[in-house]
């Protein structure tokens, strides 16, 4: 496990968009796995700017994303299809049937999932997963549990996670109780895992993830046992680490 400490949220997002970049470079037809949410938005549009100067092509590059709301159609602005559009699909050259997300629409559960996955598997894997971090310690939605999901699946949102993405919708009341996941498991398929993670608050969250245990109360934890992940957070995230 690498680990950048970097000044703040602007430089966080440029590391992190360092990393991708080179990985479509080395590999121009590479198969991203993208993360949603406000952490990321910074390292999408630094890599928008860098394709708009000339640097980067994605006219190659395959994507699948970690997770959507279950019971929200694409074109709800709060759609992770939607917001994938917002901040990099639309923006860059990418073919839009290169971009995958799962489909939150579908109400059979076991048959998305299984397509889903099955879907990943047909790509040969990811070859970089992008994750950010919730305050309890979850990645994609795989919320606190008493085991590690092992695969795609359908997810019950904690009352935690309803609370930190409420702001995005009119209220509570709005945001969908469940959500369509990559399983633990899924994403440590993954041959390169980056983490993003800035600000105070989650500095208690990163010092338990990544300096405690590895325990599924703590889903992150599990990425201390891959081998190549990379850690990119500012000073405000890792104040509580012992590093």
């Amino acid at each position: 496990m690498r680990i950048y400490k970097v000044k703040d949220y602007g430089e966080m997002s440029r590391k992190a968009a360092n990393i991708i970049s080179a990985q479509v470079i080395l590999k121009p037809d590479c198969v991203l796995g993208l993360a949603t949410g406000s952490t990321p938005v910074g390292t999408y549009r630094q890599l928008v700017e860098w394709y708009e100067k000339g640097d980067l092509d994605f006219s190659e590059v395959r994507t699948v994303n970690l997770d959507e709301y279950k019971g929200l159609p694409r074109e709800n602005d709060q759609s992770y299809y939607y917001f994938m559009h917002e901040n990099l699909f639309d923006k860059v050259n990418i073919k839009p049937e290169n971009t995958n997300l799962p489909d939150g629409t579908k109400e059979d559960s076991e048959e998305e999932c299984a397509r889903y996955e099955a879907l990943i598997r047909s790509m040969g894997g990811v070859d970089l997963q992008l994750l950010g971090l919730g305050h309890n310690g979850h990645i994609g939605f795989n919320e606190p549990a008493e085991d590690f999901a092992k695969e795609t699946h359908c997810v019950d949102l904690t009352e935690r996670t309803i609370e930190a993405n409420k702001r995005f919708f009119a209220s509570a009341d709005d945001v969908p109780r469940q959500a369509y996941t990559m399983g633990i498991g899924t994403i440590m398929r993954a041959k390169k895992i980056l983490l993003v993670v800035s600000g105070e608050d989650k500095a208690e969250t990163v010092a338990k993830a990544f300096f405690g245990p590895v325990t599924p109360e703590v889903p992150a934890s599990i990425l201390q046992l891959h081998e190549d992940v990379t850690i990119v957070a500012d000073e405000a995230a890792l104040s509580k680490a012992p590093c």
